[in-house]
């Protein structure tokens, strides 16, 4: 399994909604991918980000960086080829990163 798939399955094995994978221009030097997903609250955004980064350590997945996890509101998981973004439902509306990446 691709690790794309692998971060995508672990935000639904924690039952994140609209998953979505932003493929990024290959000119960018941020990621070449970004997942988006969303919680039902801060304590749903955690344990989709806890099971993210379980998933990308047990792949040897190399784990950059994580912010914003004890708001919980916007946490960003950063996977150096891939950046999990995971939202409460305001935030997600609220920063709209698929319309800004699309």
């Amino acid at each position: 399994m691709k690790e794309i798939d692998l971060v995508v399955k672990a935000c639904e094995d924690k039952i994140a909604k609209d998953v979505v994978t932003l493929k990024l221009d290959g000119g960018l030097a941020i990621a070449d991918y970004f997942v988006v997903a969303t919680g039902n609250t801060a304590n749903q955004t955690q344990a989709i980000s806890d099971e993210v980064q379980k998933v990308a350590a047990e792949n040897h997945m190399d784990i950059v960086g994580v912010e914003g996890y004890s708001e919980g509101s916007w946490i960003l998981v950063d996977l150096g080829d891939i950046v999990v973004h995971v939202f409460t439902p305001e935030s997600r509306e609220y920063y709209s990163l698929e319309r800004l990446w699309t």
